[in-house]
């Protein structure tokens, strides 16, 4: 018999509550690979629930066999990579972005263990592979679409923390606005937190304040403030149209399957994951998407999104990658 959890749990107590018995992780060896997720954030946060709900997937196409801890802070993430190790867990995926000595000391010492880690580091080993997000060709293109949308000529953005991964992404966006309209001005923000949506709603709104008609959300509550306001804006990660259907035109979807196929295949075959599994988040792979609202954005500028969505694809354009803070 087969046991998958796929629980809520903030990490509080001992190893006993988060490994498996013996015999059960024996019998999941055969069929599944036994991943944990140790989440910083809450799985709701946009960022996480694009990997909870890949996790959740693969589980459910018996795939792995997922668990999960969530809300985990940075004093005690050591400790649940350790605890979970300690269970026997295959692969444990986490985001080492806050605790990058540390993530890389707790692999070195379980090198039986595979890790795949957010982060802007390299690779460790045979069995620390790092990933980064990349969702940034799809911002490209709702940038091209903003361009075209966009009133006033001031385009705003809200992020989290000016990391690279963030950076890229918010740069990528003004790239495209800048692809339609060289004269764009561009304001941005960051909020020092990965999950404020209060803070990003209040940030929005000071843009907004300075003339912005588009935000570009980063994070969760962008789109509040740009509803309040009466202006646009743009998802990023997941697809907020459903919840802002006449503020949201666009959103740039990362999609995370392609990355855990990716891990999962190279643990299964035996081959060291000590290597950097960030391509697999290209829009080549499946791995970002654009979509978009029609009837939100003017009809003359869906050809040119159109041909160079087509140009990404072929290979032919790359989205320059540009990972320096926003001015």
């Amino acid at each position: 018999m087969t046991i998958r959890t796929t629980r809520r749990t903030v990490l509080m107590g001992a190893a006993a509550t988060l490994a498996l018995p013996a015999y059960i992780r024996r019998a999941n060896a055969e069929t599944l690979l036994s991943v944990a997720g140790v989440h910083a954030s809450p799985v709701e946060n946009a960022w996480n629930s694009r990997i909870h709900l890949a996790m959740q997937k693969a589980n459910d196409a018996e795939m792995i066999d997922y668990e999960f801890s969530e809300g985990v802070a940075a004093t005690d993430y050591p400790r649940a990579m350790r605890e979970y190790a300690e269970s026997g867990v295959r692969l444990i995926w986490g985001e080492s972005y806050a605790v990058e000595r540390e993530a890389r000391e707790v692999a070195a010492d379980y090198p039986e263990t595979a890790f795949l880690m957010g982060s802007s580091g390299q690779p460790q080993g045979d069995n620390f592979g790092v990933f980064g997000t990349r969702n940034h060709e799809a911002a490209y293109l709702a940038g091209m679409l903003a361009g075209h949308v966009s009133q006033t000529g001031v385009f705003g953005s809200v992020g989290g923390y000016p990391i690279p991964e963030v950076n890229l992404l918010i740069n990528a966006y003004r790239l495209g606005v800048a692809q339609v309209n060289p004269d764009a001005r561009f304001l941005n923000g960051f909020i020092g937190a990965w999950f404020d949506p209060a803070k990003a709603q209040e940030a929005a709104i000071a843009q907004i304040d300075q003339g912005a008609d588009i935000l570009f959300g980063e994070r969760i509550g962008t789109a509040d403030g740009a509803r309040a306001r009466g202006v646009k804006a743009i998802g990023s990660l997941i697809d907020y149209t459903p919840r802002y259907p006449d503020t949201v035109f666009a959103n740039a979807i990362w999609n995370y399957g392609p990355t855990v196929e990716a891990i999962v295949a190279d643990i299964r075959a035996g081959k060291p994951v000590g290597r950097d599994y960030t391509g697999y988040s290209f829009m080549a792979h499946g791995g970002n998407e654009l979509v978009y609202v029609p009837q939100m954005v003017p009809e003359d500028a869906v050809p040119p999104m159109e041909a160079q969505r087509a140009a990404i694809l072929s290979g032919e354009f790359e989205v320059p990658i540009d990972a320096a803070k926003p001015a």
